[in-house]
């Protein structure tokens, strides 16, 4: 491949990776998921996977809407933490959020 042919391919794994992280972040929560939802590794997945800022709520919007008012937030701020600092240990390759 010429360096030109890099260089797009290059461009268009940038375009993917981007697109596919937005999509997981507008991912809808349904009822079932509002009343049933265990919060702490759900604020893991958000932070150690999707390298996300916490989405709490954005998830309490959603769970309004169902008349459903999560009550977890803390449970899933450590959630969050946790995976967050997996996601900077992984990625950055150093420790963050201090020592737990």
């Amino acid at each position: 491949m010429n360096s030109t042919g890099a260089r797009r391919m290059a461009a268009w794994t940038r375009v993917a990776l981007a697109a596919s992280l937005l999509a997981a972040g507008c991912a809808q929560m349904s009822e079932t998921e509002c009343k049933a939802s265990d919060w702490y590794p759900i604020g893991y997945r958000d932070a150690d996977i999707y390298g996300l800022r916490p989405q709490v709520d954005q998830y309490a919007y959603q769970c309004r809407g169902f008349g459903v008012q999560p009550t977890a937030e803390n449970t899933y701020m450590a959630g969050w933490i946790d995976g967050f600092r997996e996601w900077n240990r992984r990625v950055m390759g150093s420790e963050c959020c201090g020592t737990r």
